[in-house]
């Protein structure tokens, strides 16, 4: 394996537009793999097989003769993996510090496997929403991403100005206008040891993914989850390891509703899946559980800081943080999920018991459009534009 060199201590990330892995091949002349069309020769070899399970379309089955391939085979089969269409977001550029640069090819957004963040879970990571070219609450997201990272003893490949820097240039190469951003920290690669002694680097990856559309508030059931939740340490920690988050999430599809919901060690209301859990009482008070447990969201205090504006005007009565039961929640008159990918979701069903009117709420629908605003022109405190907006900016304006 190849020896890896120290990242660069600089964000001088002078990004280009790359054309794929496979071009690259046929520019240096040389000649198709042998391989070629090993997919359409798979599903055949899967579909007219009698004596084997049948495998599902598009999974690779090569029975005994597993090819060794060159690197040049590698990058094709990368690329015809991604024109097959089984990808279905829009990845639009990557940073790595494993190769200190950014790409917009999609086949060669790849991390090692030897990363103790694939093969041990040793890694965090956070997000930011893009929204007309600016990031929401990037400095925000950043400072909890750096939290994680100094409670998961990640030493940091870069300082968080360098890392701020990176990360806009990221979303500035992709060109993207609205979608997110999520980018990791890990202990770096180097071996499948589970101690990180013998990783000789930490790594940042980022990430640009478009999202062309924006979530609907449409009301949805969820179900109490069997699932335990994550203990104090970890819960509120944004580290990778989202095994329980993800089978709360899909416990929680299986049993007709969009998601789980935990409760902590005392029984008292927690968080979703990958969500925080808010309620409006019968006195029309916005209330959510306390974040000592359960992981910190930017997008929730954020809701919590915008609803002032509903108690001003009289619509919320006051705004609370503290222990809910499951009694006091299921009683309440609404009832939402609140996150950067739904930003404000309303709950109509928590296990068999109707929320307020069983319909989607007024509040809910009040705290969605007030985010949704503030991601569209809210402060410079939580938008920060992107390079490739600021130059766009600049240029409409020499011209006029």
């Amino acid at each position: 394996m190849a020896s890896l060199s120290t990242p660069p201590a600089t964000a001088g990330v002078s990004p280009s537009p790359r054309p794929s892995l496979l071009a690259y091949k046929k520019a240096a002349g040389l000649t198709p793999s042998p391989w070629c069309g090993w997919r359409r020769a798979a599903v055949a070899t899967a579909a007219t097989s009698s004596n084997r399970t049948a495998a599902p379309a598009e999974t690779i089955v090569t029975g005994n003769d597993v090819p060794l391939l060159s690197f040049a085979e590698v990058a094709e089969r990368l690329d015809e993996f991604h024109a097959s269409g089984t990808r279905n977001q829009n990845y639009m550029a990557m940073y790595s510090s494993i190769f200190g640069g950014i790409t917009t090819n999609p086949s060669a957004m790849v991390i090692p496997i030897d990363d103790h963040m694939v093969h041990r879970g040793h890694g965090v990571f956070d997000t930011a929403a893009i929204m007309n070219g600016h990031l929401y609450e990037l400095e925000q997201h950043l400072d909890r991403f750096l939290k994680s990272a100094s409670m998961a003893k990640i030493t940091l490949p870069f300082d968080r100005s360098t890392i701020r820097s990176i990360l806009i240039q990221t979303v500035s190469a992709s060109k993207c206008t609205q979608g997110s951003l999520r980018y990791w920290l890990s202990v770096g690669p180097g071996d499948f040891q589970l101690s990180s002694a013998g990783c000789a680097n930490s790594a940042l990856y980022a990430i640009v993914i478009e999202s062309p559309s924006l979530p609907v508030p449409a009301g949805c059931k969820v179900i109490t989850s069997s699932i335990p939740i994550k203990s104090q340490q970890f819960a509120v920690m944004k580290s990778v390891n989202y095994l329980p988050n993800a089978l709360t999430k899909v416990e929680g599809e299986e049993n007709g509703g969009f998601t789980g919901i935990w409760l902590d060690d005392e029984g008292f209301v927690a968080e979703g899946s990958n969500m925080n859990v808010g309620f409006v009482t019968q006195s029309k008070e916005l209330l959510m559980p306390r974040f000592d447990k359960i992981l910190s969201g930017c997008t929730a205090k954020r809701v919590l800081t915008l609803a002032k504006q509903l108690v001003a005007d009289g619509r919320l009565s006051g705004i609370s943080s503290r222990n809910v039961s499951v009694q006091e929640g299921k009683a309440a008159d609404e009832m939402m999920l609140i996150g950067s990918g739904i930003l404000v979701k309303p709950v109509v069903q928590w296990d068999d018991q109707i929320i307020g009117s069983g319909k989607e709420g007024p509040i809910a629908q009040m705290l969605f459009n007030l985010i949704l605003e503030d991601m569209r022109s809210g402060p410079p405190s939580v938008r920060i534009p992107d390079m490739w907006t600021t130059d766009e900016a600049d240029q409409s304006m020499s011209h006029s």
